[in-house]
């Protein structure tokens, strides 16, 4: 069986090259990176590829969170506003509710979507903060305002999936202080979303409608 090699340099030969011209012409690893003849088996890298996607442990994290404003003197509900794009105003505590009817509201987190806490500090008060990155399953990022009551901006800060069936109903947030996770537990009501509800819906209503009407 004759090799790529082998049939360029007999090409180049009819053509009136030299027998030494036509070697010179010829790439000495051509017949390597094209004839599978050559390699044996998967390589190297196939059969180390897949290791390289395996997730580590949500305990492998090192959390990157900073106080990225210390004097912006902002709060939690106009900066969750601004960032995530979702037109509630008011406590954070009424998000939830206010949301009803008008945003969509998921149980599970949205990159880009707004975590709303319960409980915060006391039973009457709320938290809102915006998901920037799901790490996991159990393990998100946020970037929120206020969560040390100095007006602060606080980004790249982790918040953990503490419930016993794994519902994003418990969580624990990271101490950006003091570099470890918070010993309290707190009540989350869910996640908002940038989405009009039913939206999708409507969309799909309308499209039907127009494709009724052309058929008719």
């Amino acid at each position: 069986m004759l090799t790529t090699r082998a049939l360029l340099m007999a090409a180049a030969a009819a053509a009136g090259f030299t027998a030494t011209e036509a070697q010179a012409l010829t790439p000495l690893a051509l017949d390597t990176a094209i004839d599978p003849m050559v390699t044996e088996g998967p390589s190297e890298h196939a059969t180390l590829a897949p290791s390289a996607f395996e997730r580590a442990p949500d305990d492998a994290y090192e959390p990157t969170a900073i106080i990225a404003d210390a004097r912006a003197r902002s709060q939690c509900v106009p900066f969750a506003r601004r960032e995530a794009g979702v037109e509630i105003y008011g406590n954070a505590n009424t998000w939830w509710n206010q949301a009803e009817g008008r945003y969509e509201r998921v149980s599970s987190p949205e990159e880009g979507g707004v975590l709303v806490l319960r409980g915060y500090n006391n039973a009457n008060r709320g938290h809102v903060a915006v998901v920037r990155e799901i790490v996991s399953p159990r393990l998100i990022i946020v970037d929120h305002a206020n969560w040390l009551n100095g007006g602060e901006i606080t980004r790249n800060v982790p918040i953990r999936d503490v419930s016993p069936d794994g519902d994003w109903s418990q969580v624990q947030v990271w101490n950006v202080r003091g570099r470890h996770w918070g010993g309290r537990t707190y009540q989350v009501q869910g996640f908002i979303l940038n989405v009009l509800e039913h939206a999708q819906e409507q969309q799909q209503a309308q499209s039907a409608a127009v494709a009724l009407g052309a058929s008719s």
